[in-house]
């Protein structure tokens, strides 16, 4: 079978898919612009720092990632990538030097769609392209239409641990956002739709102490649940930030099914409170 007789998304959609081939080395970047530029759009970066330069610009349909790179290898990008709503749906091939068992197994566990060595056969390289290019698009019509009723949850924690862990336990229920830098809330807020915020207590930057005084100031967001995570669970400090406007307190550290439990509750005390609000608002207008 030829290699153009697998280049099935692109014949049904009219158009080429973009792929980002991220590797240090440029000999391996010409070859991958060789082997692959006939059939998709392939640009090539030499570093993680410019393939996040240029990944909204370009909106890759599947990222191709080298293990051995300096500053920040493949794994770290893979993880970065995952834990970024904007950027995890998208199918990520790991081609590389490595050949152990170990580098092969970490990739995958980490959310690679597949895993090559170098040097790669062209043919089976597409075929793989080819299949989590259709696995995605499918994917991505059956999450656009759970996420259309799914509740939108943002997280705000400066600890990337934390955020893992929060979103690892939330993910599969709810459209998870998550934030490591505090300043970035307020602005967040004025451009999306969240239906419950989870906020860590000390921060650098702005404090949870400050954020839900900030947060009560925003008509939408009066009566929006505001869920504080920490670690500063003692009586008086869980009193304090009830009184400048928190609905709970969870202390970490917690398991996921305490979180699960509070933060379902509070969407459906939050729903059932706008809904009155709307009907109050419809009987007065």
């Amino acid at each position: 079978m030829a290699i153009s007789d697998y280049l099935l998304t692109s014949a049904v959609t009219g158009s080429r898919k973009k792929i980002i081939y991220v590797d240090d080395v440029q000999y391996s970047r010409l070859t991958i612009k060789n082997k692959l530029g006939e059939y998709y759009e392939v640009y090539t970066v030499e570093s993680a720092v410019k393939m996040f330069e240029v990944i909204d610009k370009i909106g890759p349909n599947l990222i191709i990632l080298d293990i051995n790179m300096p500053e920040m290898d493949g794994f770290d990008i893979i993880v970065k990538l995952k834990y970024d709503n904007r950027y995890s749906m998208i199918p990520i091939i790991f081609l590389t030097s490595r050949t152990d068992k170990e580098s092969v197994m970490k990739g995958l566990k980490l959310g690679a769609a597949d895993f090559f060595t170098k040097p790669f056969d062209t043919k089976k390289l597409i075929e793989s392209i080819e299949k989590h290019l259709n696995s995605n698009n499918e994917n991505k019509i059956k999450t656009e239409e759970n996420n259309e009723t799914r509740p939108n949850i943002l997280i705000v924690d400066d600890i990337t641990i934390m955020l893992r862990t929060i979103h690892f336990s939330l993910h599969n229920k709810y459209n998870v956002t998550l934030l490591s830098k505090s300043e970035l809330v307020m602005e967040y807020l004025q451009n999306n739709e969240t239906d419950l915020i989870l906020l860590d207590l000390l921060m650098p930057g702005l404090t949870g102490y400050d954020l839900i005084p900030m947060i009560r100031a925003l008509p939408e967001y009066s009566d929006i649940p505001i869920l504080v995570i920490s670690t500063e669970g003692k009586k008086d400090t869980i009193n304090e930030v009830l009184k400048l406007g928190a609905n709970d307190f969870i202390t970490k550290p917690f398991t996921p099914e305490e979180l699960n439990v509070k933060v379902d509750r509070h969407l459906r005390i939050g729903k059932h409170a706008k809904r009155m609000k709307n009907e109050i608002d419809y009987f007065l207008s």
